[in-house]
């Protein structure tokens, strides 16, 4: 009998086929391990006395463009809302599109829904609001009182028929009304400053005329009106200020803020049509799996009945083949990442995805060549894997011309998610696409009932963190910090001279604060943990 040994080779050795016309079929194996942003950091270049923060542009393309183009939309910082339940409403793409990025409005409900919350955002016009708390003369003063507890605004005007645009009767402020000396049934009419009180201004009017005769006639807002004295919109005070003091917001041709918005690859059809009416400047397919022909046909769909008008991004993908599939579609924007997510359990439930860093790698490497192939740059988004500030500095040196971020966002008081107290900490409610609570069948559904048979996202938790302004501007300045000290000014120019270096378990455990006692328990590396 043959040696241990030699039966172990006589049974590993690969065996003929019996039949010569058989194939053999094998997995195919990558040969490096897949990697996660936490496994690089960045080797520090020349830094000339030009390289400071303030003169960082963080500007970079959404959609794609030919060679020599300008791209049809832009984001003034690399920065982009994730389409979740708990992240992305029309309050979180205000906010975000008045620091310079965009946010995606959650396709998950319905239609009607998700165009009004469309609607709205792009009604906050640059200073110029369509108010969504008015009155009718005929309402009683604790109806005031409710519409102030319901919406938090202290000015309300007055209509004929007590909608956004009826005829202009009047305002009420807090000065028009006392409530410990009148009673709570009295009569907006009784109360109200009315009409021929009031200061207002012809549609039309510019914004920076607006604020002149604000500031000429003392006034806290003014009203915008037609012709047959109905209301347009109005202008206040603070909003003027805030814009001043917000010169990157993303605004389109109409000075209106811009905003994205998912959809599935199942009601398309009706969705899109008004979500287009609705004035979504962009739309993103929105799907665990990318690398599919119900992705194909949804672009194909929306070519074919709008052409090069609506913009529309896909994903997600983990490599090369799955990038040039979605550019060959026609997407405007490819999203990457599978299972990255801090709620996403894709990988534990089926088995699937990749580490974040090596498929932004190779996927940037796969536009760069389709960008010398055919002229077209198709601008790439890292979805996933982002836990410290700065793995996003990574994800853009590695390629990715933005991030998509949903832990991040989700921690803000702009997010629509419920802050509360967990073991006397302040929490945010925070739930993947996913999980159960979701149930979102349009991202995951292969065909057969509309409903979820497993999950592949959790309901969670996340440390609450305050308004999204603060905390962006100290992630900002750590990008632009970090862009600085590899000697660049911009994303471009980042990509281009960034040395990325691969990092052991000891280097990762030395890179934070170690053989101390830390004074405070808080997370120090980052405040995004």
């Amino acid at each position: 009998m043959p040696r241990s040994a030699d039966r172990i080779r006589a049974a590993t050795r690969p065996r003929r086929p019996r039949r010569p016309q058989m194939e053999e079929f094998m997995a195919y194996y990558f040969d490096e391990p897949s990697r996660t942003f936490n496994e690089y950091l960045l080797v520090p270049g020349y830094s000339s006395a030009k390289c400071i923060p303030q003169d960082v542009s963080l500007k970079t393309p959404l959609v794609k463009y030919r060679r020599g183009e300008e791209p049809a939309i832009s984001l003034n910082i690399p920065m982009v809302s994730a389409i979740m339940q708990a992240v992305s409403d029309d309050g979180m793409a205000i906010a975000l599109a008045t620091e310079g990025g965009l946010s995606f409005v959650y396709g998950s409900q319905t239609i009607e829904d998700q165009a009004a919350m469309v609607a709205r955002v792009k009604d906050y016009k640059a200073g110029f609001v369509t108010s969504d708390a008015n009155l009718s003369p005929d309402m009683t003063l604790e109806q005031v009182v409710a519409l102030k507890e319901q919406y938090g605004h202290s000015t309300m005007p007055v209509t004929d028929d007590g909608s956004a645009h009826g005829k202009l009767l009047g305002i009420v402020t807090e000065r028009d009304y006392r409530l410990s000396r009148m009673s709570m049934d009295e009569k907006v009419a009784d109360f109200m400053t009315p009409r021929e009180k009031l200061v207002v201004a012809p549609d039309g009017t510019s914004l920076k005329a607006a604020n002149d005769i604000i500031w000429d006639n003392k006034l806290n807002s003014l009203p915008i009106v037609d012709a047959d004295d109905h209301l347009v919109a109005l202008v206040f005070r603070k909003d003027y200020d805030s814009h001043k003091s917000n010169p990157d917001e993303l605004l389109d041709a109409h000075k209106r803020y811009m905003v994205g918005a998912g959809i599935n690859s199942r009601d398309y059809a009706e969705r899109v049509p008004a979500l287009v009416e609705a004035g979504a400047d962009v739309l993103c397919i929105d799907s665990s799996e990318g690398y599919s022909d119900w992705q194909k046909m949804t672009i194909e769909w929306v070519r074919e009945h709008y052409g090069n008008d609506v913009k529309i991004g896909a994903g997600n993908v983990v490599d090369a083949e799955g990038f040039r599939f979605l550019a060959d579609a026609g997407a405007d924007f490819v999203k990457i990442g599978i299972g990255g997510g801090s709620i996403c359990i894709t990988r534990e439930t089926k088995g699937i995805g990749r580490g974040q860093a090596t498929a932004t790698i190779e996927v940037a490497k796969a536009r760069d060549e389709y960008f010398r192939e055919t002229g077209i740059y198709v601008p790439i988004c890292s979805d996933g894997g982002i836990v410290y500030d700065h793995h996003i500095s990574l994800a853009l040196a590695m390629g990715a011309d933005f991030v998509m971020l949903g832990r991040y966002f989700a921690r803000f008081d702009e997010s629509p998610s419920a802050k509360v107290m967990v073991n006397g900490t302040y929490m945010k409610e925070y739930w993947g696409e996913g999980s159960a609570r979701a149930r979102n069948w349009g991202r995951y559904d292969l065909g057969g009932k509309k409903s979820l048979s497993f999950e592949e996202g959790v309901d969670s938790y996340v440390p609450y963190a305050g308004s999204l302004k603060d905390n962006m501007a100290i992630t900002l300045l750590k990008l632009k910090s970090t862009m600085c000290n590899c000697g660049a000014l911009t994303i471009p120019e980042f990509q281009d001279k960034a040395k990325l270096t691969l990092v052991s378990a000891t280097s990762i455990v030395e890179g934070g604060a170690h053989d101390v006692l830390l004074k405070d328990k808080a997370p120090y590396a980052s405040n995004t943990r």
